[in-house]
């Protein structure tokens, strides 16, 4: 399920935007402290961003030049003011869509899916798993979670790999450590167990808590 985050001030319109999306399966939040816009969307993690440009206290430019120094999350921008300038500035400032306010819903949910589909659905052509807000890159080694790329060494991501693939299934300690000898790289089962504990405490930093599980005497799950 993907989760879109709000920061709209006009509750009866933040409120309906929220209903219509929760009716196509989009996991919502909106924005309960207009001073923490930028960290609530931390902690949310969400697929994409909902932003107005008149908000109390700092406005939607400024959010979205503080998002983008941390996230490539989508920010689309829903507002009044859509004058030719006010778009442009948008843009300028990292924003990926810019639709005016009044709008139809529908066409909202078609823009939203749009804009969710160039970022994530296709991205499955090109070696992507995906997976609670982690997305992993095959093609080039990476994680990123809500948009923030978390490094990871080339044993962290053999085994982050290796759960992923086999999500909702337990994977033994075994062959984790038959998947690292792949890569000529000597592992036993102190060196996993270190590996792991160390990719557990990035995943934590990145708001993944718990994301790996233990099966005790059978190995491990991301469930």
């Amino acid at each position: 399920m993907y989760r879109v985050y709000i920061a709209e001030d006009d509750d009866s319109i933040a409120q309906a935007v929220s209903k219509g999306l929760s009716g196509w399966d989009l996991e919502v939040k909106c924005t309960s402290d207009f001073r923490r816009v930028s960290e609530e969307i931390a902690e949310f993690q969400p697929h994409l961003v909902l932003l107005d440009i008149t908000l109390p206290f700092c406005n939607g430019f400024y959010w979205c030049a503080e998002i983008r120094k941390t996230s490539r999350v989508p920010v689309m921008f829903i507002s009044s003011a859509c004058d030719n300038m006010n778009i442009i500035m948008a843009m300028n400032m990292g924003g990926d869509d810019f639709i005016a306010k009044p709008f139809d819903m529908p066409v909202l949910v078609a823009k939203i899916q749009a804009l969710l589909r160039r970022s994530y659905d296709f991205a499955q052509q090109v070696g992507i798993i995906e997976h609670n807000g982690a997305v992993l890159n095959t093609a080039d080694a990476s994680l990123n979670v809500g948009g923030n790329r978390v490094e990871l060494t080339r044993n962290e991501y053999r085994i982050l790999q290796t759960l992923m693939e086999s999500k909702g299934k337990v994977v033994s300690r075994e062959k984790l450590m038959d998947r690292l000898w792949e890569t000529d790289c000597f592992i036993d089962e102190n060196t996993l167990t270190v590996n792991v504990a160390r990719l557990r405490r990035k995943l934590d930093g990145a708001g993944l808590s718990g994301f790996i599980k233990t099966k005790v005497g059978m190995g491990y799950i991301i469930e």
